[in-house]
């Protein structure tokens, strides 16, 4: 475990999945209904990506099952810095590099993942939904020739297409040198096996394709800046959820509010229709300073709904479990416009000061 969480930077469950649909390139100035901002979005046209992707899934599922010790050989060839790893960190094997048929964590583990009907019909139902990723691939480069452009000596992963197996990890980081992007999480939030394996229904949003660079750049900035909860106030709380959803608004420019929030647009609609009400709501509760768990994890990570926001009478809720990382957001975004000079860079290393920085947004939501 000490190892996996040295080298493995898990975007996890509670944050998951989202949908392929062709993104409108917009020039100038950003639509506010788009991404929620009216600034001016840089001109990365000269910034040069090449990214380097792999369908590790349909290799994985091409072994020849009555060989697979020499499957994984050749595997290992073509995958010497991420096989086993997938093997053993991530999936847990155990196999260490010991390809024989006969051993136990092949014969007993990764055999039935390759032959057992459940798992090959996964693979199958992926390669249906993407026969190839090329839509995928110009979406991440965008995304990374904004990340250039904002830190030039970013280094540019290798990213792996992977399925493992609805474990409910949607993208993941070794180092800075392999980003790994679990293509089972992302199959549409009507995709029958997600409850079976007990993803629930709000987390629909999550699971469309069109998710897949939130999921992406979310797990690679956390590499960076890892999201701490012990000890914090819910304003804390929300203005680290914030700073990351800053950071994806200027690296996923081009991308609605609905999918960057993993929010449904009925979510996104109560939200602005109700930014002052939410806000009065967490001072007049005395929330903002709170530090019990049950006033403050609640309201940045997901859930069916935003406890407190609604009457309990309304059987069906609209307000998103993760409201607070969205209002942490609206307070990021006013201390940036008071604050002009501060480079994205700057706002995501400086530490944070969470009544500072609200008091010096002079945030006043209508």
């Amino acid at each position: 475990m000490n190892k996996l969480n040295r080298f493995l930077k898990l975007y996890c469950y509670g944050r998951l999945v989202g949908n392929l649909l062709t993104l409108g390139v917009l020039t100038g100035f950003l639509l506010a209904g788009c991404n929620g901002t009216t600034e001016k979005t840089p001109d990365v046209s000269a910034q040069k990506i090449s990214l380097n992707t792999y369908r590790f899934d349909k290799d994985l599922y091409a072994i020849d099952t009555n060989h697979v010790s020499d499957g994984l050989k050749n595997l290992a060839a073509k995958y010497p810095d991420f096989l086993n790893f997938y093997l053993d960190t991530i999936l847990g094997y155990g196999i260490h590099g010991n390809f024989v048929d006969t051993a136990g964590p092949i014969r007993e583990g990764l055999r039935v993942f390759l032959t057992y009907k459940d798992y090959v019909g996964l693979e199958d139902t992926i390669k249906t939904h993407y026969p190839d990723t090329k839509e995928i691939e110009k979406q991440l480069t965008d995304g990374f020739k904004y990340l250039k452009h904002y830190y030039p000596n970013q280094t540019i992963p290798k990213v792996m297409f992977v399925n493992l197996g609805l474990n409910r990890l949607p993208a993941f980081t070794i180092d800075t040198s392999i980003l790994g992007i679990s293509l089972d999480m992302f199959l549409g939030p009507q995709y029958t096996y997600y409850r079976s394996v007990g993803i629930p229904d709000y987390m629909g949003a999550h699971m469309r394709p069109s998710y897949i660079p939130v999921a992406a750049f979310s797990v690679i900035y956390s590499f960076s800046h890892p999201f701490v909860s012990n000890d914090r106030t819910l304003l804390d709380l929300m203005l680290q959820r914030g700073k990351e959803q800053y950071f994806l608004h200027k690296i996923l420019p081009n991308t609605p509010d609905s999918v960057l929030f993993g929010f449904t647009q009925q979510q996104l609609n109560w939200c602005n229709a109700n930014e002052a009400m939410t806000y009065n709501f967490f001072i007049h509760q005395n929330l903002l300073y709170s530090k019990e768990v049950h006033n403050t994890l609640t309201y940045v990570n997901d859930g069916p709904y935003a406890r407190g926001l609604e009457p309990v009478t309304d059987v069906v809720k609209t307000t998103p479990g993760n409201i607070g990382t969205w209002l942490g957001y609206k307070i990021v975004s006013a201390y940036m416009e008071q604050h002009p000079e501060v480079s994205l860079a700057q706002l995501l290393s400086a530490p944070l000061d969470a009544a500072k920085m609200l008091d010096d947004a002079k945030y006043r939501p209508k």
